[in-house]
Protein backbone atom coordinates (compact mmCIF):
# COMPACT_ATOMS: atom_id res chain seq x y z
CA UNK A 1 0.00 0.00 0.00
CA UNK A 2 1.22 3.67 -0.29
CA UNK A 3 2.69 5.61 2.01
CA UNK A 4 0.71 6.96 5.08
CA UNK A 5 -2.07 3.61 4.88
CA UNK A 6 -2.07 1.03 7.37
CA UNK A 7 0.02 -1.88 6.71
CA UNK A 8 -2.55 -4.91 4.94
CA UNK A 9 -2.12 -8.82 4.22
CA UNK A 10 -4.49 -11.38 1.78
CA UNK A 11 -6.18 -14.33 2.97
CA UNK A 12 -3.22 -16.18 0.57
CA UNK A 13 -0.76 -14.33 3.12
CA UNK A 14 -2.76 -14.82 6.32
CA UNK A 15 -2.51 -18.77 5.44
CA UNK A 16 0.94 -18.91 4.89
CA UNK A 17 1.36 -16.90 8.23
CA UNK A 18 -0.72 -19.32 10.18
CA UNK A 19 0.93 -22.44 8.44
CA UNK A 20 -0.98 -26.47 7.47
CA UNK A 21 -1.64 -27.33 11.10
CA UNK A 22 -4.22 -29.06 13.43
CA UNK A 23 -7.22 -26.84 11.32
CA UNK A 24 -6.58 -28.19 8.43
CA UNK A 25 -5.83 -31.57 8.83
CA UNK A 26 -9.67 -31.72 10.79
CA UNK A 27 -10.77 -30.12 7.60
CA UNK A 28 -8.99 -32.54 5.41
CA UNK A 29 -10.66 -35.48 7.44
CA UNK A 30 -13.78 -34.42 6.84
CA UNK A 31 -13.01 -33.67 2.79
CA UNK A 32 -11.85 -36.82 2.42
CA UNK A 33 -14.37 -38.96 4.33
CA UNK A 34 -16.02 -37.13 1.10
CA UNK A 35 -13.28 -38.18 -1.23
CA UNK A 36 -13.71 -42.07 0.03
CA UNK A 37 -17.48 -41.92 -0.19
CA UNK A 38 -17.65 -40.88 -3.93
CA UNK A 39 -14.61 -43.44 -4.68
CA UNK A 40 -16.81 -46.45 -3.17
CA UNK A 41 -20.00 -45.65 -5.22
CA UNK A 42 -17.66 -45.85 -8.36
CA UNK A 43 -16.39 -48.63 -7.33
CA UNK A 44 -18.69 -50.80 -6.49
CA UNK A 45 -20.30 -50.42 -10.42
CA UNK A 46 -17.89 -52.88 -11.33
CA UNK A 47 -19.43 -55.52 -8.97
CA UNK A 48 -23.43 -54.62 -9.26
CA UNK A 49 -23.80 -54.42 -12.51
CA UNK A 50 -22.73 -58.15 -13.32
CA UNK A 51 -24.77 -58.90 -10.25
CA UNK A 52 -28.01 -57.43 -11.02
CA UNK A 53 -27.67 -59.27 -14.70
CA UNK A 54 -27.79 -62.47 -13.53
CA UNK A 55 -30.51 -61.96 -11.22
CA UNK A 56 -32.78 -59.98 -13.01
CA UNK A 57 -31.50 -61.48 -16.43
CA UNK A 58 -30.97 -58.26 -17.79
CA UNK A 59 -29.33 -57.43 -21.72
CA UNK A 60 -25.41 -56.38 -21.86
CA UNK A 61 -26.91 -53.11 -22.78
CA UNK A 62 -29.21 -52.83 -19.38
CA UNK A 63 -26.43 -53.37 -17.18
CA UNK A 64 -23.97 -50.89 -18.98
CA UNK A 65 -27.25 -48.18 -18.22
CA UNK A 66 -26.50 -48.93 -14.71
CA UNK A 67 -23.00 -47.73 -14.73
CA UNK A 68 -24.03 -44.50 -17.56
CA UNK A 69 -26.77 -43.45 -15.33
CA UNK A 70 -24.41 -43.07 -12.76
CA UNK A 71 -22.48 -40.73 -14.74
CA UNK A 72 -25.26 -39.13 -16.51
CA UNK A 73 -26.19 -37.97 -13.16
CA UNK A 74 -22.76 -36.35 -12.10
CA UNK A 75 -22.84 -34.82 -15.33
CA UNK A 76 -26.12 -32.37 -14.05
CA UNK A 77 -24.85 -32.65 -10.40
CA UNK A 78 -21.57 -31.76 -10.82
CA UNK A 79 -22.76 -28.59 -12.65
CA UNK A 80 -25.34 -27.97 -10.52
CA UNK A 81 -23.21 -28.24 -7.24
CA UNK A 82 -20.45 -25.87 -8.51
CA UNK A 83 -22.94 -22.94 -9.32
CA UNK A 84 -24.79 -23.36 -6.30
CA UNK A 85 -21.67 -23.00 -4.20
CA UNK A 86 -19.64 -20.33 -5.75
CA UNK A 87 -23.14 -18.52 -5.33
CA UNK A 88 -24.25 -19.85 -1.87
CA UNK A 89 -20.84 -21.36 -0.24
CA UNK A 90 -19.36 -24.00 -0.29
CA UNK A 91 -20.81 -25.49 2.99
CA UNK A 92 -24.18 -25.46 1.53
CA UNK A 93 -22.93 -27.36 -1.58
CA UNK A 94 -21.41 -30.42 -0.29
CA UNK A 95 -24.46 -29.94 2.13
CA UNK A 96 -27.20 -30.85 -0.61
CA UNK A 97 -25.08 -33.29 -2.08
CA UNK A 98 -24.28 -35.10 0.78
CA UNK A 99 -27.72 -35.38 1.66
CA UNK A 100 -28.75 -36.64 -2.19
CA UNK A 101 -26.03 -39.36 -2.16
CA UNK A 102 -26.46 -40.69 1.49
CA UNK A 103 -30.51 -40.94 1.06
CA UNK A 104 -30.11 -42.09 -2.93
CA UNK A 105 -27.75 -44.37 -2.07
CA UNK A 106 -29.26 -46.46 0.99
CA UNK A 107 -32.61 -46.36 -0.89
CA UNK A 108 -31.06 -47.76 -4.26
CA UNK A 109 -30.69 -51.21 -1.97
CA UNK A 110 -33.97 -51.57 -1.58
CA UNK A 111 -34.68 -51.39 -5.26
CA UNK A 112 -37.45 -53.45 -6.29
CA UNK A 113 -36.94 -53.74 -9.82
CA UNK A 114 -34.99 -53.01 -12.97
CA UNK A 115 -36.47 -49.28 -13.56
CA UNK A 116 -36.22 -47.92 -9.60
CA UNK A 117 -32.28 -49.11 -9.46
CA UNK A 118 -31.66 -46.89 -12.72
CA UNK A 119 -33.41 -43.70 -11.03
CA UNK A 120 -31.73 -44.31 -8.22
CA UNK A 121 -28.68 -44.72 -8.88
CA UNK A 122 -29.09 -41.49 -11.31
CA UNK A 123 -29.86 -39.71 -8.20
CA UNK A 124 -26.21 -41.01 -6.44
CA UNK A 125 -24.74 -39.33 -9.32
CA UNK A 126 -26.34 -36.38 -8.94
CA UNK A 127 -25.26 -36.24 -5.40
CA UNK A 128 -21.76 -37.63 -5.93
CA UNK A 129 -21.30 -34.18 -8.49
CA UNK A 130 -20.35 -32.24 -5.41
CA UNK A 131 -16.97 -34.18 -5.32
CA UNK A 132 -15.11 -30.79 -6.95
CA UNK A 133 -17.25 -28.59 -4.36
CA UNK A 134 -15.04 -30.56 -1.30
CA UNK A 135 -11.43 -30.49 -3.10
CA UNK A 136 -12.19 -26.56 -3.82
CA UNK A 137 -12.98 -26.21 -0.24
CA UNK A 138 -10.08 -28.01 0.85
CA UNK A 139 -7.48 -26.02 -1.51
CA UNK A 140 -8.51 -23.08 -0.11
CA UNK A 141 -7.37 -23.57 3.22
CA UNK A 142 -4.19 -24.64 2.14
CA UNK A 143 -0.84 -22.28 2.58
CA UNK A 144 0.72 -21.60 -1.35
CA UNK A 145 4.28 -23.48 -0.34
CA UNK A 146 2.72 -26.44 0.26
CA UNK A 147 -0.36 -26.53 -1.88
CA UNK A 148 0.39 -29.63 -4.33
CA UNK A 149 1.95 -32.23 -1.43
CA UNK A 150 -1.49 -31.89 0.54
CA UNK A 151 -3.82 -32.15 -2.28
CA UNK A 152 -1.96 -35.84 -3.33
CA UNK A 153 -2.44 -36.50 0.31
CA UNK A 154 -6.47 -35.69 0.05
CA UNK A 155 -6.03 -37.59 -3.50
CA UNK A 156 -5.16 -40.81 -1.50
CA UNK A 157 -8.47 -41.11 0.67
CA UNK A 158 -9.91 -41.91 -3.22
CA UNK A 159 -7.53 -44.92 -3.11
CA UNK A 160 -8.19 -45.64 0.47
CA UNK A 161 -11.91 -45.53 -1.36
CA UNK A 162 -11.45 -48.29 -3.66
CA UNK A 163 -9.76 -50.32 -1.87
CA UNK A 164 -12.19 -50.51 0.46
CA UNK A 165 -15.16 -51.09 -1.69
CA UNK A 166 -12.84 -54.07 -3.58
CA UNK A 167 -12.31 -55.63 0.06
CA UNK A 168 -16.19 -54.52 0.99
CA UNK A 169 -17.32 -56.48 -2.08
CA UNK A 170 -14.64 -59.16 -1.81
CA UNK A 171 -16.24 -60.24 1.19
CA UNK A 172 -19.78 -59.18 0.85
CA UNK A 173 -20.89 -60.39 -2.29
CA UNK A 174 -20.16 -64.01 -2.43
CA UNK A 175 -22.46 -63.98 0.57
CA UNK A 176 -24.54 -61.49 1.04
CA UNK A 177 -25.76 -60.02 -2.31
CA UNK A 178 -25.43 -56.67 -3.74
CA UNK A 179 -27.91 -55.08 -1.75
CA UNK A 180 -25.55 -55.42 1.05
CA UNK A 181 -22.99 -53.81 -0.84
CA UNK A 182 -25.12 -50.78 -1.80
CA UNK A 183 -26.36 -50.46 1.39
CA UNK A 184 -22.86 -50.67 3.32
CA UNK A 185 -21.63 -48.27 0.73
CA UNK A 186 -23.61 -45.29 1.96
CA UNK A 187 -22.48 -44.98 4.96
CA UNK A 188 -19.26 -42.64 4.51
CA UNK A 189 -22.00 -40.20 2.91
CA UNK A 190 -23.78 -40.37 6.21
CA UNK A 191 -20.85 -39.60 8.26
CA UNK A 192 -20.32 -36.22 6.51
CA UNK A 193 -24.31 -35.05 7.62
CA UNK A 194 -23.30 -35.84 11.04
CA UNK A 195 -19.92 -34.04 11.32
CA UNK A 196 -21.42 -30.76 8.92
CA UNK A 197 -22.32 -28.85 11.90
CA UNK A 198 -18.53 -28.24 12.77
CA UNK A 199 -17.35 -27.51 9.26
CA UNK A 200 -16.33 -24.06 8.49
CA UNK A 201 -16.97 -21.90 4.91
CA UNK A 202 -13.97 -21.09 3.03
CA UNK A 203 -11.84 -18.18 3.76
CA UNK A 204 -11.48 -16.75 0.21
CA UNK A 205 -14.97 -17.62 -0.53
CA UNK A 206 -16.32 -15.26 2.66
CA UNK A 207 -13.42 -12.49 1.84
CA UNK A 208 -14.81 -12.49 -2.09
CA UNK A 209 -18.18 -11.85 -0.80
CA UNK A 210 -17.53 -8.95 1.30
CA UNK A 211 -18.04 -10.43 4.75
CA UNK A 212 -14.33 -9.81 5.93
CA UNK A 213 -15.03 -9.23 9.61
CA UNK A 214 -16.34 -13.15 9.24
CA UNK A 215 -12.94 -13.87 7.46
CA UNK A 216 -11.00 -12.47 9.96
CA UNK A 217 -12.95 -14.23 12.71
CA UNK A 218 -12.59 -17.48 10.72
CA UNK A 219 -8.51 -16.54 10.37
CA UNK A 220 -8.01 -15.98 13.69
CA UNK A 221 -9.93 -19.76 14.73
CA UNK A 222 -7.08 -21.36 12.42
CA UNK A 223 -4.59 -19.45 13.94
CA UNK A 224 -5.58 -20.32 17.14
CA UNK A 225 -5.85 -23.90 16.99
CA UNK A 226 -2.40 -23.79 14.32
CA UNK A 227 -0.88 -21.88 18.02
CA UNK A 228 0.20 -19.29 15.27
CA UNK A 229 -0.63 -15.66 14.72
CA UNK A 230 -2.14 -13.64 11.92
CA UNK A 231 -0.07 -11.06 9.83
CA UNK A 232 0.55 -7.53 11.89
CA UNK A 233 -2.18 -4.88 9.96
CA UNK A 234 -5.75 -4.84 7.90
CA UNK A 235 -7.12 -7.55 6.21
CA UNK A 236 -7.60 -6.57 2.41
CA UNK A 237 -9.90 -9.05 0.05
CA UNK A 238 -7.75 -10.18 -2.83
CA UNK A 239 -10.81 -8.98 -5.28
CA UNK A 240 -10.64 -5.58 -4.79
CA UNK A 241 -7.76 -3.08 -6.10
CA UNK A 242 -6.68 -0.23 -4.83
CA UNK A 243 -6.94 2.77 -7.16
CA UNK A 244 -5.48 6.76 -6.22
CA UNK A 245 -6.87 5.52 -2.72
CA UNK A 246 -9.94 4.13 -3.24
CA UNK A 247 -11.46 0.62 -3.24
CA UNK A 248 -13.14 0.17 -6.57
CA UNK A 249 -13.91 -3.49 -7.75
CA UNK A 250 -11.55 -6.02 -9.98
CA UNK A 251 -12.49 -6.97 -13.19
CA UNK A 252 -13.49 -10.59 -11.96
CA UNK A 253 -16.91 -8.88 -10.58
CA UNK A 254 -17.66 -7.99 -13.78
CA UNK A 255 -17.57 -11.26 -15.50
CA UNK A 256 -16.36 -9.85 -19.09
CA UNK A 257 -13.66 -7.50 -19.99
CA UNK A 258 -15.12 -4.11 -19.65
CA UNK A 259 -15.04 -1.42 -22.81
CA UNK A 260 -14.24 1.87 -22.44
CA UNK A 261 -17.85 3.16 -21.54
CA UNK A 262 -18.54 0.95 -19.51
CA UNK A 263 -19.54 1.31 -15.77
CA UNK A 264 -18.50 -0.56 -12.93
CA UNK A 265 -20.93 -3.63 -11.84
CA UNK A 266 -22.09 -3.69 -8.55
CA UNK A 267 -22.01 -7.24 -6.63
CA UNK A 268 -25.83 -7.71 -6.84
CA UNK A 269 -25.98 -7.03 -10.57
CA UNK A 270 -23.18 -10.39 -10.53
CA UNK A 271 -25.51 -12.51 -8.06
CA UNK A 272 -28.84 -12.09 -10.82
CA UNK A 273 -26.37 -13.47 -13.69
CA UNK A 274 -25.74 -16.23 -11.33
CA UNK A 275 -25.02 -19.48 -13.59
CA UNK A 276 -25.08 -17.78 -17.10
CA UNK A 277 -22.43 -15.16 -15.79
CA UNK A 278 -20.28 -18.07 -14.10
CA UNK A 279 -20.34 -19.50 -17.38
CA UNK A 280 -19.54 -16.50 -19.86
CA UNK A 281 -16.36 -16.08 -17.87
CA UNK A 282 -15.39 -19.63 -17.74
CA UNK A 283 -15.22 -18.79 -21.82
CA UNK A 284 -14.39 -15.52 -21.63
CA UNK A 285 -10.77 -14.78 -23.51
CA UNK A 286 -8.57 -15.08 -20.60
CA UNK A 287 -9.93 -18.84 -19.64
CA UNK A 288 -11.02 -19.98 -22.67
CA UNK A 289 -8.05 -21.39 -23.78
CA UNK A 290 -7.36 -23.13 -20.39
CA UNK A 291 -11.25 -24.05 -20.04
CA UNK A 292 -11.15 -26.04 -23.45
CA UNK A 293 -8.39 -28.45 -22.45
CA UNK A 294 -8.85 -28.72 -19.22
CA UNK A 295 -12.64 -30.18 -20.68
CA UNK A 296 -10.18 -32.07 -23.25
CA UNK A 297 -8.13 -33.62 -20.16
CA UNK A 298 -10.89 -34.56 -17.88
CA UNK A 299 -13.09 -36.46 -20.23
CA UNK A 300 -9.70 -38.36 -21.27
CA UNK A 301 -8.79 -39.23 -17.59
CA UNK A 302 -12.54 -39.95 -16.63
CA UNK A 303 -12.70 -42.44 -19.78
CA UNK A 304 -9.40 -43.69 -19.09
CA UNK A 305 -9.29 -44.24 -15.39
CA UNK A 306 -12.86 -45.96 -15.10
CA UNK A 307 -11.83 -47.75 -18.69
CA UNK A 308 -9.29 -49.26 -16.67
CA UNK A 309 -11.40 -50.47 -13.64
CA UNK A 310 -14.16 -51.76 -15.96
CA UNK A 311 -10.99 -53.67 -18.11
CA UNK A 312 -9.36 -54.87 -14.85
CA UNK A 313 -12.84 -57.19 -14.54
CA UNK A 314 -13.59 -57.62 -18.31
CA UNK A 315 -10.08 -58.94 -19.47
CA UNK A 316 -10.67 -61.72 -16.78
CA UNK A 317 -14.20 -62.81 -17.17
CA UNK A 318 -14.05 -62.48 -20.62
CA UNK A 319 -11.13 -64.52 -21.26
CA UNK A 320 -13.29 -67.79 -21.57
CA UNK A 321 -15.50 -66.63 -23.86
CA UNK A 322 -12.71 -65.16 -26.42
CA UNK A 323 -10.74 -67.82 -26.39
CA UNK A 324 -10.48 -71.10 -26.57
CA UNK A 325 -10.59 -72.60 -22.82
CA UNK A 326 -7.71 -75.16 -23.35
CA UNK A 327 -5.03 -72.30 -24.16
CA UNK A 328 -6.37 -70.23 -20.53
CA UNK A 329 -5.85 -71.90 -16.92
CA UNK A 330 -8.40 -73.28 -14.56
CA UNK A 331 -8.98 -70.88 -11.87
CA UNK A 332 -12.77 -70.07 -10.13
CA UNK A 333 -14.98 -67.88 -12.43
CA UNK A 334 -16.29 -66.30 -9.39
CA UNK A 335 -13.50 -64.94 -7.43
CA UNK A 336 -11.03 -64.30 -9.77
CA UNK A 337 -12.97 -60.26 -10.89
CA UNK A 338 -12.84 -59.40 -7.15
CA UNK A 339 -9.24 -60.57 -6.64
CA UNK A 340 -7.63 -58.47 -9.54
CA UNK A 341 -9.75 -55.21 -8.68
CA UNK A 342 -8.75 -56.09 -5.60
CA UNK A 343 -4.83 -56.29 -6.32
CA UNK A 344 -5.37 -53.24 -9.72
CA UNK A 345 -6.58 -50.51 -6.72
CA UNK A 346 -3.41 -50.78 -4.63
CA UNK A 347 -1.81 -49.66 -8.18
CA UNK A 348 -2.65 -46.02 -6.94
CA UNK A 349 -0.55 -46.21 -4.06
CA UNK A 350 2.68 -45.65 -5.67
CA UNK A 351 0.86 -43.53 -8.19
CA UNK A 352 -0.18 -41.18 -5.34
CA UNK A 353 3.86 -41.51 -4.37
CA UNK A 354 4.46 -40.62 -8.10
CA UNK A 355 2.56 -37.26 -7.99
CA UNK A 356 3.67 -36.50 -4.47
CA UNK A 357 7.47 -36.41 -5.56
CA UNK A 358 6.62 -34.69 -8.97
CA UNK A 359 4.20 -32.02 -8.17
CA UNK A 360 5.85 -29.52 -6.76
CA UNK A 361 9.16 -30.55 -8.63
CA UNK A 362 8.11 -31.44 -11.77
CA UNK A 363 5.51 -28.88 -12.12
CA UNK A 364 1.87 -29.99 -13.34
CA UNK A 365 2.16 -29.93 -16.73
CA UNK A 366 4.53 -32.17 -16.97
CA UNK A 367 3.89 -34.61 -14.41
CA UNK A 368 0.44 -35.41 -16.34
CA UNK A 369 1.89 -35.39 -19.74
CA UNK A 370 4.58 -37.78 -18.87
CA UNK A 371 2.16 -40.31 -17.26
CA UNK A 372 0.02 -40.13 -20.13
CA UNK A 373 2.49 -41.32 -22.56
CA UNK A 374 3.81 -43.77 -20.45
CA UNK A 375 0.60 -44.83 -19.87
CA UNK A 376 0.10 -45.64 -23.43
CA UNK A 377 3.62 -48.11 -23.69
CA UNK A 378 1.71 -50.17 -20.84
CA UNK A 379 -1.62 -50.40 -22.53
CA UNK A 380 0.14 -51.41 -26.28
CA UNK A 381 1.04 -54.98 -25.70
CA UNK A 382 -2.91 -55.48 -24.79
CA UNK A 383 -3.61 -54.79 -28.10
CA UNK A 384 -3.18 -58.38 -28.51
CA UNK A 385 -4.42 -61.32 -26.07
CA UNK A 386 -1.33 -61.98 -23.40
CA UNK A 387 -1.28 -64.34 -20.49
CA UNK A 388 -3.55 -63.60 -17.05
CA UNK A 389 -0.55 -62.80 -15.36
CA UNK A 390 0.99 -60.17 -18.00
CA UNK A 391 -2.20 -58.60 -18.45
CA UNK A 392 -2.89 -57.73 -14.68
CA UNK A 393 0.71 -56.34 -14.28
CA UNK A 394 0.38 -54.13 -17.66
CA UNK A 395 -2.48 -52.83 -16.18
CA UNK A 396 -1.19 -52.08 -12.64
CA UNK A 397 1.43 -49.93 -14.73
CA UNK A 398 -1.52 -48.03 -16.67
CA UNK A 399 -3.37 -47.81 -13.60
CA UNK A 400 -0.44 -46.12 -11.65
CA UNK A 401 0.22 -43.68 -14.62
CA UNK A 402 -3.50 -42.62 -14.74
CA UNK A 403 -3.57 -42.23 -11.22
CA UNK A 404 -1.08 -39.39 -11.29
CA UNK A 405 -2.71 -37.33 -14.43
CA UNK A 406 -5.65 -37.65 -12.23
CA UNK A 407 -4.69 -36.22 -9.18
CA UNK A 408 -2.58 -33.71 -10.57
CA UNK A 409 -5.51 -32.12 -12.76
CA UNK A 410 -7.09 -31.97 -9.70
CA UNK A 411 -4.73 -29.84 -8.62
CA UNK A 412 -4.36 -27.82 -11.93
CA UNK A 413 -7.77 -26.81 -12.35
CA UNK A 414 -8.47 -25.37 -8.79
CA UNK A 415 -5.63 -23.43 -8.96
CA UNK A 416 -6.05 -22.07 -12.74
CA UNK A 417 -9.53 -20.56 -12.06
CA UNK A 418 -10.31 -17.33 -9.93
CA UNK A 419 -12.35 -18.08 -6.59
CA UNK A 420 -15.44 -16.06 -7.66
CA UNK A 421 -15.90 -19.17 -10.51
CA UNK A 422 -13.53 -21.85 -8.92
CA UNK A 423 -15.82 -24.76 -7.85
CA UNK A 424 -17.95 -23.76 -10.99
CA UNK A 425 -14.92 -24.09 -13.30
CA UNK A 426 -13.92 -27.26 -11.63
CA UNK A 427 -17.45 -28.55 -11.64
CA UNK A 428 -18.04 -27.88 -15.47
CA UNK A 429 -14.83 -29.79 -16.18
CA UNK A 430 -15.49 -32.20 -14.21
CA UNK A 431 -19.15 -32.74 -15.99
CA UNK A 432 -17.17 -33.13 -19.10
CA UNK A 433 -15.30 -35.62 -17.93
CA UNK A 434 -18.68 -37.65 -16.58
CA UNK A 435 -19.30 -38.04 -20.67
CA UNK A 436 -15.87 -39.55 -20.73
CA UNK A 437 -17.15 -42.11 -17.77
CA UNK A 438 -20.74 -42.56 -19.46
CA UNK A 439 -19.57 -43.74 -22.77
CA UNK A 440 -16.81 -45.79 -21.37
CA UNK A 441 -18.30 -48.52 -20.35
CA UNK A 442 -21.26 -48.23 -23.88
CA UNK A 443 -18.43 -48.15 -26.23
CA UNK A 444 -15.16 -49.44 -25.10
CA UNK A 445 -16.27 -52.11 -23.11
CA UNK A 446 -18.95 -53.12 -25.46
CA UNK A 447 -15.91 -53.81 -27.92
CA UNK A 448 -14.23 -56.30 -25.54
CA UNK A 449 -17.47 -58.26 -24.82
CA UNK A 450 -17.64 -58.47 -28.37
CA UNK A 451 -14.33 -60.10 -28.74
CA UNK A 452 -12.67 -56.61 -30.14
CA UNK A 453 -10.17 -56.29 -27.94
CA UNK A 454 -7.63 -54.66 -30.20
CA UNK A 455 -10.00 -51.96 -31.32
CA UNK A 456 -11.04 -51.39 -27.77
CA UNK A 457 -7.24 -50.84 -26.53
CA UNK A 458 -6.75 -48.56 -29.88
CA UNK A 459 -9.74 -46.58 -28.48
CA UNK A 460 -7.88 -46.18 -25.28
CA UNK A 461 -4.49 -45.62 -26.54
CA UNK A 462 -5.97 -42.34 -28.80
CA UNK A 463 -7.90 -41.11 -26.34
CA UNK A 464 -5.03 -40.84 -23.93
CA UNK A 465 -2.40 -39.39 -26.83
CA UNK A 466 -4.62 -36.22 -27.19
CA UNK A 467 -5.16 -35.48 -23.79
CA UNK A 468 -1.57 -35.92 -22.78
CA UNK A 469 -1.03 -33.31 -26.11
CA UNK A 470 -3.67 -30.72 -24.54
CA UNK A 471 -1.71 -31.40 -21.20
CA UNK A 472 1.10 -29.54 -23.14
CA UNK A 473 -0.80 -27.38 -24.57
CA UNK A 474 -2.06 -25.98 -21.53
CA UNK A 475 -1.11 -21.86 -20.79
CA UNK A 476 1.29 -21.68 -18.20
CA UNK A 477 2.37 -23.67 -14.96
CA UNK A 478 0.59 -22.86 -11.51
CA UNK A 479 3.51 -24.77 -9.37
CA UNK A 480 4.07 -22.52 -6.32
CA UNK A 481 1.81 -19.64 -7.61
CA UNK A 482 -0.59 -18.34 -5.05
CA UNK A 483 -4.38 -18.40 -5.83
CA UNK A 484 -6.13 -15.60 -8.06
CA UNK A 485 -9.14 -14.39 -6.86
CA UNK A 486 -9.93 -11.71 -9.90
CA UNK A 487 -9.67 -12.05 -13.81
CA UNK A 488 -7.45 -8.67 -13.55
CA UNK A 489 -4.59 -11.13 -11.82
CA UNK A 490 -4.83 -13.68 -14.60
CA UNK A 491 -4.05 -10.97 -17.21
CA UNK A 492 -1.24 -10.50 -15.49
CA UNK A 493 -0.04 -13.78 -15.64
CA UNK A 494 -1.01 -14.70 -18.94
CA UNK A 495 1.22 -11.34 -19.79
CA UNK A 496 4.41 -12.16 -17.87
CA UNK A 497 4.13 -15.36 -19.63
Amino acid sequence: MSDGNPRSYTVDEALVETGFGKFQVLVLAYAGMGWVSEAMEMMLLSFVGPAVKSQWGLSPHEESLITSVVFAGMLVGAYSWGIISDNYGRRKGFLITAMVTASAGFLSAFAPNYTSLIVLRCFVGIGLGGGPVLSSWFLEFIPAPNRGTWMVVFSAFWTVGTILEASLAWFVMPTMGWRWLLALSSLPSSLLLLFYGMTPESPRYLCLKGRTEDTLHLLEKVARMNRTQLPPGVLVPDHQIELNGNWVLSEDTRMLPPRTDEVATSDSVKHKLGAVSSLVMLLSPRLIRSTLLLWMVFFGNAFSYYGLVLLTSELSTRRTECFPAKLLPEKPHDDVGYKDVFLASFAEFPGLLLSAMAVDRLGRKLSMSAMFFLCCIFLLPLVLHQSQALTTSLLFGARICITVTFTVVYIYAPEVYPTSVRTTGVGVASSVGRVGGMICPLVAVSLLRGCHQMAAILLFEIVIVVSGICVLLFPFETKGRKLNDSISNLKEVNAFL
